[in-house]
């Protein structure tokens, strides 16, 4: 599984960090850091967060690595 956030679109609303808090986190206030290929294990919270954003600004890639 792939993550691609666009952070043109990213508000930094959050939902994503409280959705899956071990795939992305915020740097400072603001600034959104994230792994862009998480383990299987984070599937779940992963496509929670991709569901969860206000800006639909999360992509996953569901195919393989």
């Amino acid at each position: 599984m792939r993550v691609l956030v666009d952070l043109n679109r990213c508000q930094a609303y959050g939902q994503c960090v409280y959705a899956a808090p071990g795939v992305f986190r915020f740097r400072g206030r603001e600034s959104l850091e994230y792994d862009h290929v998480p383990g299987d294990d984070a599937r779940r919270e992963v496509e929670r967060a991709a569901a969860a954003c206000p800006m639909q600004a999360i992509s996953v890639d569901r195919g393989e690595c």
